[in-house]
């Protein structure tokens, strides 16, 4: 799924800081580093950040599967 707009504690906005934590972490710094970068001090704002899971990334690498191997048969 997409990363919730607010913090779900304290209602902080964080859905706009999602792309660029994953630009921070591939430029080689650490979880750390990004969320102090991006001022997110809070805990519970950075534990929404650290424990999102990108659902929509994981399914799309089963749609070709989807496509090439669940397709009816036309006869």
């Amino acid at each position: 799924m997409i990363i919730p707009v607010r913090c779900f504690s304290c209602g902080k906005v964080i859905g706009n800081k999602w792309e660029q934590f994953l630009a921070l972490v591939k430029a080689d710094k650490t979880e750390r580093e990004a969320l102090d970068e991006l001022g997110l001090k809070r805990y519970c704002c950075r534990r929404m950040v650290l424990t999102h899971v990108d659902l929509i990334e994981k399914l799309l690498q089963y749609v070709a599967y989807c496509v090439l191997f669940l397709q009816p048969t036309t006869q």
